[in-house]
């Protein structure tokens, strides 16, 4: 018998844990919530359920633009020749999460079927990308933040706005709200924290940094990146054939505009 609750209380903790079987490169937390619902990682890939009726697979777990290419390959490959039960297909940096039909397969099945699909990737064709320009007019009224940014980081806002604008960003993936883009990476220089406290209302087409990501907002909505300016180009338009106006894959540079030129585009 357990002469104390504390005592019998890291005793089922430590059982439990021991239970587990040990795969170094997963969190701990994650291993505890699924001890039976994980596979190790071979041939560059691993499977994680993410719930009931999802499957998350990992193409390592740092963000490289060849795991990314892994990523838009088992996408297309899983379009192009769609799974029975398959609903969603989500993809982000480094990993493509499932959702199925949990009536229809389970974990170990649709990761058996998946498996399958890993050993073509090598020969998977990804569609030709698109070169995009996205015009922005940066500081001022379009770029509350371009200043602080630039301070931070001890350049003036031109040297800022010449740094940002002298990369050829990729669009890794998109999400959030329709037709927001992920792009990366942003020049080291630049790299800097989401605000501490989000604002109420980021305009639509306001051009945001995080971390080393960049990005543009389609809409008006609360945001915790930083603004350093803002394009009047629509990057979501339900009217259009492409409602997005970049598309995974892409590759994308900013033109530095002046205000005169941006309220001529927004008014073409």
């Amino acid at each position: 018998m357990f002469a104390t609750l504390r005592e019998f209380t890291r005793s089922v903790h430590q059982t439990r844990v021991e239970a587990v079987p040990r795969y170094p490169e997963w969190n701990p937390a994650v291993l505890y919530t699924f001890p039976k619902m994980r596979t190790p990682m071979t041939d560059g890939a691993r499977f994680q359920p993410a719930s009931d009726q999802s499957l998350l697979v990992y193409f390592g777990q740092q963000i490289t633009l060849d795991a990314n290419q892994r990523v838009r390959k088992l996408l297309r490959l899983l379009e192009l020749e769609p799974v029975a039960g398959i609903r969603n297909l989500h993809p982000a940096y480094c990993s493509l999460l499932v959702n199925f039909d949990a009536l229809k397969s389970s974990h170990s099945e649709l990761e058996t079927i998946l498996r399958g699909y890993l050993d073509r990737l090598e020969a998977v064709r990804l569609p030709e990308q698109q070169k995009r320009e996205i015009p922005a007019c940066y500081g001022g009224e379009f770029g509350p933040d371009l200043n602080e940014v630039a301070a931070l980081h001890g350049m003036t806002p031109a040297q800022a706005i010449e740094l940002h604008a002298s990369v050829t960003y990729v669009v890794y993936f998109l999400g959030f709200v329709p037709g927001f883009a992920y792009l990366g990476e942003l020049p080291e220089a630049l790299a800097t924290p989401r605000l501490a406290t989000p604002r109420r209302r980021a305009p639509s087409g306001s051009v945001g940094i995080a971390g080393n990501q960049t990005g543009v907002y389609p809409f008006a909505m609360p945001g915790g990146w930083r603004l350093i300016g803002r394009t009047p180009i629509a990057m979501f338009r339900p009217d259009r054939n492409n409602m997005s106006f970049l598309s995974i894959g892409d590759r994308v540079r900013f033109t530095p505009i002046s205000s005169a030129r941006f309220a001529a585009l927004e008014n073409a």
